[in-house]
């Protein structure tokens, strides 16, 4: 990406903003602010093929909670440094805590723990959040794609849920994918562990948009753009509406969708926009 501005602040060694110091590790994640109103975030493990080890989920959920709270973010994107988006779970870290008094179960529930943390705080978070995926997503790699507001993939992407080859089925990942693609495709991905192309990804669901190599991160931010041009109290308004209903009963869902329309309504956003398009505007959205 050209003419990135840094961040304005990231603790070293966990996020780093672009062209910041870092400690021995180095960045887990790199914090970007391209332009106004957009944050990109990094994985920045590309030795590991961008591995969520403890770490890097520690980095990521405090980078999801700044942007949470920050009122200059409108939008986030998340991408991988190097080939990789990302390969899922550091077995290497599983592996080494085997040796554990016991056996590991410790730390692995802990890791299992921070891991649905941070997926919920993507869910959670007001901004959107859309992945820009270069190379494999694997595993939790794949369970981020589509925790995930929006997914942009490049045509060399390829996604995978290979868990049940090592026979380590890919449990938690299961819980993101069978909310965002077909039942009988999910289950297909998840038993046989085999590889999906960006095309069969984007025929799943799984992603929205498949680009030319290289383009993901471009077309992410593009996508970005458009939704911080959006106002940002009516997202944040719709987005934690859309998955509180998507869980619900029908009747319980179309109850709760619509006090958030009568709330909705009562905002300044929606007098400005309904003002402005009576009066044959641009809403301008930062004047209420």
């Amino acid at each position: 990406m050209t003419a990135r501005r840094a961040a304005a602040s990231a603790p070293v060694g966990k996020t780093a903003e672009a062209g910041a110091p870092a400690d021995a590790r180095g960045a887990l994640v790199e914090i970007e602010r391209p332009e106004a109103g957009l944050l990109v975030l990094t994985l920045a493990r590309p030795e590991a093929r961008n591995s969520l080890s403890s770490a890097m989920l520690a980095a990521l959920q405090e980078a999801i909670a700044m942007a949470s709270i920050d009122g200059g973010v409108r939008a986030v994107v998340i991408a991988g440094k190097g080939p990789a988006f990302s390969a899922g779970h550091d077995l290497r870290e599983l592996t080494e805590h085997r040796g554990d008094p016991d056996g590991g179960r410790g730390f692995t529930e802990l890791l299992m723990r921070e891991c649905a943390t941070f997926m919920l705080s993507i869910l959670r978070c007001p901004r959107p959040v859309i992945a820009a995926v270069e190379g494999v997503a694997s595993a939790a790699g794949c369970q981020l794609v589509a925790t995930c507001d929006l997914a942009v993939a490049s045509e060399t992407a390829r996604f995978a849920t290979p868990g049940v080859n090592i026979g380590l089925f890919c449990s938690t990942p299961m819980v993101a994918l069978s909310r965002n693609v077909p039942r009988k495709r999910a289950m297909e991905m998840l038993l046989l562990g085999e590889m999906l192309s960006a095309r069969e990804a984007a025929e799943y669901g799984l992603v929205n948009r498949v680009v030319p190599a290289g383009a993901a991160l471009d077309a992410a931010l593009e996508l970005a753009r458009t939704v911080a041009s959006k106002p940002p109290v009516t997202l944040a308004i719709g987005k934690e509406a859309f998955y509180r209903q998507v869980e619900m009963p029908l009747a319980e869902a179309y109850n709760h969708a619509a006090g958030v329309m009568v709330e909705n309504m009562m905002h300044a956003e929606s007098e400005e926009g309904i003002d402005a398009f009576l009066q044959k505007r641009t809403p301008n959205w930062n004047q209420r």
